[in-house]
């Protein structure tokens, strides 16, 4: 009987240690079902690019203005596959062909998968990076795309358009400069504010700035807002450098050329006395110091005839510093305050030309 009982007793804790393991696997894979469902969907690690669809590389676009306000091109493109739905953005750049999106250029920016450009805006993305007008401009556009900042950007190959921009006439605001040294300055009548030099805000936010020759020393000037008396004046009651609404005249005491700034947010002014002057490698003096220039009232440039070295470069400054300089940072002819060196392309004789008798300053190099 005793054996029979061990027989029976031990199938019975067998049994025990079956149903344990049996549990216990039911358990693991109970919470390894939950856990994976707490992951939810996994990211793909291939998503795939961005693909343009729309326009066809190579295609070329004449703009006008008549058609300024119009949808100039609808870019399309595909939308890389993350493995689940996610909202993506995306980024349009366009950039110089060549130059590997070095300084990329924002078109826009959607979670779209198209993006539209008018013609105005276009053109005013071409002129403001520098692309001539009436000239075509070959440019590459690519398409960005990102689901967070965290994660590395898709981007798309690019495709080139080429674009012919227009010119467009920028209407800046200005304030203007008569006075009695008018007349002998080169500036047609004393007092007529009709004729008198301007004062332009690139920025269009109430600070002025423009150079006006003084031919003789004690002259006197005022400021209006329009080319007449009847919409108002400022001048100086203390001769302090702060403006009042129709105050005493403004005396130059000495004569010359003069940078003047104004600020009609603060009332105030100030004027600096400029020469001016050639300076670079491409110079006999190199960057050590400055060509002088000459002033023509007449034609109201500074000019210079001087031998230039080609393949280097120049700028424009006043008063042999460098508090007020000049380069060219698009290589228009328009000069940029502390902008890039202005490059020389052929050795020879040249006529300089220095204008900042208007907003944009301009200058000319040409060779006799």
């Amino acid at each position: 009987m005793r054996a029979i009982n061990n027989m029976n007793f031990k199938p019975k804790k067998i049994m025990k240690k079956v149903s344990t393991l049996f549990l216990a696997m039911i358990s693991i894979f109970a919470f390894s079902s939950c856990d994976n469902a707490e992951l939810g969907p996994v990211m793909s690690t291939t998503p795939g690019l961005p693909s343009i669809t729309s326009p066809q590389p190579g295609e070329s676009y004449i703009l006008t203005e008549e058609a300024a306000e119009d949808t100039l091109l609808t870019i399309e493109w595909t939308e890389p596959d993350y493995g689940f739905p996610t909202a993506t953005n995306f980024i349009v750049e366009m950039g110089k062909t060549d130059a590997d999106f070095a300084e990329p250029i924002k078109i826009g920016t959607t979670t779209e998968t198209s993006y539209s450009v008018t013609v105005a805006g276009m053109n005013n993305r071409l002129l403001a990076a520098g692309y001539p007008f009436g000239q075509q401009a070959t440019l590459e556009f690519r398409v960005v795309a990102s689901i967070n900042d965290s994660l590395s950007a898709n981007v798309s190959e690019a495709i080139p358009l080429t674009f012919t921009p227009y010119e467009v006439i920028i209407v800046y605001p200005e304030i203007y400069v008569p006075g009695g040294y008018q007349a002998a300055s080169g500036y047609t009548t004393n007092w007529e504010p009709a004729v008198a030099p301007a004062l332009t805000s690139a920025n269009s936010d109430g600070k002025y700035e423009g150079y006006v020759y003084f031919n003789d020393p004690n002259s006197f000037f005022k400021f209006t807002d329009e080319r007449n008396w009847t919409d108002g004046d400022w001048g100086d009651n203390g001769a302090d450098g702060i403006l009042d609404p129709g105050g005493a005249n403004i005396e130059m005491i000495n004569a010359g050329y003069y940078k003047i700034n104004v600020d009609l947010n603060a009332l105030t002014y100030s004027v600096l006395n400029t020469t001016w002057g050639v300076i670079g490698d491409a110079t006999a003096n190199g960057w050590d110091s400055d060509q002088d220039m000459t002033y023509d009232p007449a034609a109201k440039v500074w000019t210079i005839t001087t031998d230039l070295a080609g393949g280097k470069y120049i700028k424009f400054r006043a008063n042999d510093a460098w508090n007020v300089e000049y380069g060219d940072d698009e290589g228009n002819g328009n000069l940029d305050f502390k902008g890039s060196n202005i490059l020389v392309e052929e050795t020879g004789n040249y006529t300089v030309t220095l204008n900042l008798s208007e907003y944009p300053y301009t200058y000319t190099l040409t060779k006799n």
